[in-house]
């Protein structure tokens, strides 16, 4: 029977081995729509978060505010992302996504999904199932790890 840091040294592989995979297979599917991952990753947290301001947003993305800074200055020029005024501080900017912005992240969300698809659909769903319950777990305990 495999030790704990012999289990913990073959899912650091698996991780990452699929990470390398998905990266490279969403840049593929990504760049093809004139975005980064980056802006991509950006935008999917506007769908899922709503309008926010830019420390938040990079909070979110786990980059430094400069970082954030560049990939929103790009999704602006791109017309993908608005900066309104934050409601409850008019001195303070939020950023939203456009129309343009929220339907080339649905237009990308449905390829990746369907390239997901393709990958499960001879997996039996229990395992599936218990992919996804160690794939929440495992990320909760890495957020947890970084903190708040």
């Amino acid at each position: 029977m495999p030790s704990d840091t012999q289990r913990a040294k073959e899912l650091y592989e698996a991780v990452n081995q699929l990470i390398r995979v998905h990266q490279f297979r969403d840049r593929d599917y990504i760049c093809c729509h004139d975005v980064s991952v980056a802006q991509c990753y950006a935008l999917e947290t506007l769908v899922k978060r709503g309008p926010l301001r830019l420390q938040a947003l990079a909070d979110e993305m786990y980059l430094d505010k400069s970082t954030a800074s560049r990939v929103v200055d790009s999704l602006l020029r791109k017309k993908f992302v608005l900066k309104t005024p934050d409601p409850s501080d008019q001195r303070a900017v939020q950023l939203s996504l456009t129309p343009e912005g929220e339907a080339l992240y649905q237009t990308i969300h449905q390829d990746l999904v369907s390239e997901e698809a393709l990958m499960i659909k001879d997996v039996p769903p229990e395992i599936v199932d218990g992919a996804l319950t160690l794939i929440r777990q495992l990320t909760q305990a890495a957020r947890n790890r970084l903190g708040p």
